[in-house]
């Protein structure tokens, strides 16, 4: 896909995004959201899955792009593929299942077969075709996903045919991922709990801006943090050292590392100590030497990297836009290679706080449902997002930074939101 492939609505895009407030129709215009689905999640590099998910030859998952069905697939030789669940003959859908390993999919339709790097291998009563063989096993096979890429074990796919790298897109945030998996003592991370889905009735930037936005969880998680006497929401007070960072591209972060540093206590950034995992810490001091205390203070990251992974510390969330007003987050306990012991404690959290009975992700759907209702309200037509542009500042490393509970992130995020869908918008 190209720019020349693009719609072009009219929808002046430019005129509704504000340095300091956007416009409330961008959330809830049908309109905006298929453009959106061609100028971002059909263009830009989104996550997918995670190469543990298909950890052995013929493994295979299903995930998504969007509204798009995609089978990711490892074949014999161990190639990562991404396949999208659609015959090349009559459109059915190829794979059912929602994980499995096999070498090939059959439709169930007219019974074509296709192996599980996409190629077609054979279809039945071929004498209606010319014979066997007559027709061309690539361009008749499943559609596929054009650039594939991994970076530390995470998946992100991309319908665009060329652009920027996956290395360009990520930019600063691939030292976020680098910072989750270099807490497994032998260097990775596994997605072995499963995912669960939350479907909101709520347009997915809601959600992208939620994620950074500390602003918010003093007063939405008020009731869990009281109840589990968690000093969580002091890390987001006015008088905290944590800060919020635009990182480019659309990912921001929130850093709790100065806090954490202040603590000074290694995994306190989990509250606990190291004695509550002790064989956890002896053996990131065995992988790590010298260094394996600065990352057992300054612990995992709080990171949103546009436009759909969101790693929440020990979680990791992937976005998935359905419409204009309705959004699945799909959400699963990070587990770290080796660190069964800490393990045990990240899946109970996970259940904890974003399960099917959880509280903290319940809390934030229902704001999300809210938000979607009151943006369709006709006045005020505009969301405010200014707060902290008066005392924002580079960091050391050229890069936008607020306070703790500063919109920077946001403003991030609509920046590179309006630079995407502003693109060809001349041609």
């Amino acid at each position: 896909m190209t720019l020349t492939d693009l719609p072009r609505t009219g929808i002046p895009y430019d005129q509704l995004i504000e340095p300091s407030r956007v416009h409330g129709s961008l959330y809830t215009r049908q309109d905006v959201f298929a453009e959106e689905l061609a100028k971002i999640w059909y263009t830009t590099w989104v996550f997918v899955g995670h190469v543990s998910e298909v950890a052995k030859p013929n493994d295979y998952v299903r995930k998504n792009i969007g509204p798009q069905d995609v089978v990711m697939t490892r074949d014999a030789e161990g190639e990562v593929h991404l396949l999208l669940n659609r015959c090349a003959h009559r459109g059915n859908m190829v794979c059912e299942a929602d994980k499995g390993n096999s070498s090939s999919f059959r439709c169930p339709y007219h019974g074509w077969t296709y192996r599980n790097n996409g190629m077609l291998a054979g279809y039945p009563y071929s004498k209606g075709y010319g014979g066997k063989g007559q027709l061309d096993p690539v361009t008749m096979g499943m559609g596929r996903v054009p650039r594939v890429g991994v970076y530390r074990g995470f998946v992100f796919g991309s319908f665009a045919e060329d652009g920027p790298s996956l290395e360009e897109h990520l930019g600063a945030a691939a030292g976020e991922i680098d910072r989750l998996v270099n807490l497994s003592p032998e260097g990775e991370i596994e997605v072995s709990a499963g995912w669960l889905k939350h479907r909101a009735k709520a347009n997915w930037k809601l959600l992208a801006e939620n994620e950074t936005d500390g602003y918010h969880p003093q007063f939405v998680h008020s009731s869990i943090f009281t109840v589990a006497d968690s000093g969580i929401g002091d890390l987001y007070a006015d008088g905290a050292e944590s800060v919020t960072r635009a990182l480019g591209n659309g990912h921001s972060e929130n850093d709790l590392r100065p806090e954490f540093r202040r603590l000074g206590k290694p995994m306190g950034w989990f509250g606990t100590t190291e004695n509550k995992v002790p064989k956890y810490v002896a053996r990131m001091r065995e992988k790590y030497g010298e260094a394996a205390e600065k990352l057992l203070i300054d612990g995992a990251p709080h990171v949103m990297i546009f436009p759909n992974l969101f790693i929440a510390e020990i979680q990791m969330f992937a976005i998935q836009p359905l419409a204009a007003d309705l959004t699945v987050q799909h959400v699963t306990a990070v587990q770290l290679k080796g660190g069964e012991e800490m393990n045990r404690r990240l899946l109970q959290q996970t259940v904890g706080s974003v399960g099917p009975a959880g509280m903290l992700l319940a809390d934030d759907t229902e704001m999300y449902e809210r938000n979607q209702a009151g943006v369709a309200e006709l006045r005020p037509e505009w969301l405010d997002v200014r707060r902290g542009l008066v005392r924002e500042r580079q960091d050391e490393n050229g890069f936008t930074i607020g306070s703790a509970n500063d919109e920077t992130g946001m403003r991030g995020f609509w920046a590179h939101y309006k630079e995407l869908m502003t693109k060809g918008a001349a041609g």
